[in-house]
């Protein structure tokens, strides 16, 4: 009887520690998708900020040869 109980016990055992092992790999599954979509969408910003940043120096400087345009007649 003892014997059946510790194979019982010893196949629970098994199963929980597969399904432990699972959910650890399924998170560390998530966690990398959740740093690749972060690193993702800081490139993203990046990019983003130095097209503005660029724009705003043509800008800048479009308007400072239009002044320049203005003051030369």
């Amino acid at each position: 009887m003892t014997a059946m109980r510790e194979s019982a016990r010893s196949k629970a055992e098994e199963q929980f520690a597969a399904a432990q092992k699972k959910a650890k790999q399924a998170l560390k599954e998530k966690e990398r998708a959740w740093d690749q979509r972060a690193k993702q969408m800081a490139k993203q910003r990046a990019l983003r900020l130095a097209k503005e940043a660029e724009d705003k120096a043509a800008a800048e400087q479009a308007e400072t040869e239009a002044a320049a345009q203005k003051k030369k007649p």
